[in-house]
């Protein structure tokens, strides 16, 4: 907290400022000290305007005792609260401190009536029967994930989940990590996290809502689907649906071939994973939205930010990791779609910076509103008149393309569009891609310098930056050996670089002439 000016700048991101205290309206005040309480704490400040003016109070030490005695009145449980004078220039004013509780919820006691508040943005609001399930869970120490439920784990079956851990690690599924990992509980039952990965998942809220709207606006859709299944499957449908509705082209180079999608495939893998592990699943007639438009893909799932916060008002390398669903996210991260560390927000955006035809302003997006989170990814290929030639793409990313011999092959050839999803053919795709072939020529000798396994490596690299040699030799399905091997040749042509550390860090694809 600093003074300038005769007016007070508050640090804390939690405040409210009262001119003066309101002794017959106490509500109006201790309902912010409840809101505080059960969300991420903060401070009033009595004493000062609604502009921050420090206006000074007559009898500070009169106002503290009634502070202190109608927050024991009519708060219950009574939260932590520090009372503390400030002297500026012959003004008094008075700072409630109020902590983040831990036995919440802290109600607001009134006539019979007890009720709860909690902070959006501003603001103390009364809580909703889902943000009152919630703190009543924080106020126990547990979490929805891993609640008991009195279903029989021997009545269901894993094999989707066992399956998949396979894949992912290439080790060896054990039944006895069902406990370790909070899915079953020791005598036999399943936990609600239980529930979310067991085969023929029946929970009604694990369901993802898909559609690929016409234009830029929630209009006519062109496809529309729901799935409902446990979450491996959510994840799987929702990247599936994503993959067929947007298009990812490419340019050959002299020596490779340089994709050139609409958006990172692994950011937008890492942004589903965010929305399926962080939802509120206390909401029972909600879900997550995959809405894609022309310019832009959404995601959206019910559940704002744990703390009351705005995640726009936010520094994103600088949220801690706060996980409403603890099992949920320990059992993703056993899978390896997702680290231990919580930085899917910050990954999101390096990976997106990282594509070869990224513009400053594309940067995926984050928005909370009261009861909802939302993720936007911005289509690379898309200007404010609509689809950029594939042409004018190439050229920014690399200039001298221009100087590529001239001959008359076909376009689809040289900017590589998939022709079976978006029906794309050698007349059409000038017209659907604005290609001038006359600017291009033929680099099929050229292209001859990167083996088939280094222009794996390029595609892999490009789609998730951060990629490891261990996991691109499990794609790809060769020996590690053979891809530091092509590795260091990329490096040697000048075509692939590491950024960071060897153990992390990201990959660069070098675009040059």
């Amino acid at each position: 907290m600093q003074i300038h000016n005769n007016t007070l700048i508050a640090e804390c991101s939690a405040y409210d400022f009262k001119e003066m205290l309101e002794r017959k309206k106490v509500k109006s005040w201790l309902k912010s000290v409840s809101a505080f309480a059960n969300t991420d704490g903060g401070s009033l400040f009595y004493g000062v305007n609604d502009d921050g003016v420090i206006v000074g109070l007559e009898n500070p030490q009169a106002d503290a005792d009634f502070i202190s005695e109608m927050i024991k009145a009519r708060l219950d449980p009574v939260p932590e609260v520090q009372l503390v004078p400030i002297e500026h220039e012959e003004h008094t004013l008075l700072e409630v401190k109020v902590k983040a509780g831990t036995l919440t919820p802290y109600y607001y006691y009134q006539d019979g009536t007890r009720t709860a508040y909690t902070r959006v943005g501003n603001e103390s609001v009364e809580c909703n029967s889902q943000q009152l399930l919630s703190l009543v869970l924080k106020g126990t120490h547990m979490t929805w994930d891993s609640l008991l439920t009195q279903v029989d784990a021997n009545k269901h079956s894993f094999i989707i989940l066992a399956n998949t851990f396979r894949e992912q690690t290439h080790q060896e599924w054990n039944d006895k990590y069902l406990e370790s990992f909070g899915l079953v509980t020791s005598d036999g039952k399943l936990t609600n996290a239980g529930l979310l990965f067991v085969d023929n998942c029946t929970v009604f809220q694990s369901r993802i809502f898909c559609t690929r709207w016409t234009g830029l606006y929630k209009d006519d859709a062109i496809s529309s689907v729901e799935h409902r299944a446990n979450l491996v499957l959510l994840l799987k449908y929702g990247m599936d649906f994503i993959k067929n509705y947007t298009m990812s082209g490419w340019v050959k180079m002299p020596n490779y071939r340089l994709n050139l999608p609409d958006y990172s495939d692994r950011a937008i893998f890492e942004g589903l994973v965010n929305h399926l592990i962080h939802r509120d699943y206390t909401v029972m007639g909600g879900e997550v939205h995959i809405d894609i438009y022309d310019d832009r893909v959404e995601l959206v799932s019910p559940g704002a930010m744990l703390d009351g916060t705005q995640i726009q008002d936010r520094d994103i390398y600088k949220v801690p990791s706060m996980r409403r669903n603890p099992v949920i996210a320990d059992m993703f991260t056993q899978l390896d779609y997702m680290e231990k560390r919580g930085s899917g927000l910050r990954k999101m955006r390096e990976l997106t910076e990282k594509l070869p035809n990224f513009l400053p302003g594309k940067e995926p997006q984050y928005q909370t509103e009261a009861t909802s989170f939302y993720t936007t990814f911005y289509n690379l290929n898309w200007g404010e008149n609509g689809r950029i030639p594939v042409e004018e793409v190439a050229n920014r990313v690399n200039s001298a393309l221009e100087k590529y011999p001239v001959n008359e092959e076909s376009s689809v050839e040289k900017f590589g569009v998939n022709a079976k999803k978006f029906g794309v053919n050698e007349e059409s795709s000038v017209k659907k891609f604005g290609v001038n072939t006359d600017k291009f020529g033929d680099t099929s000798e050229t292209q001859k310098k990167v083996s088939k396994t280094a222009q794996k490596i390029i595609d892999l690299v490009i789609s998730d930056p951060s990629i490891t040699a261990d996991n691109m030799a499990n794609k790809i399905g060769v020996t590690k050996r053979a891809i530091e091997k092509n590795i260091k040749n990329l490096r040697n042509m000048g075509i692939l670089v590491h950024e960071g550390s060897d153990k992390s860090g990201y990959w660069r694809i070098i675009v040059k002439p």
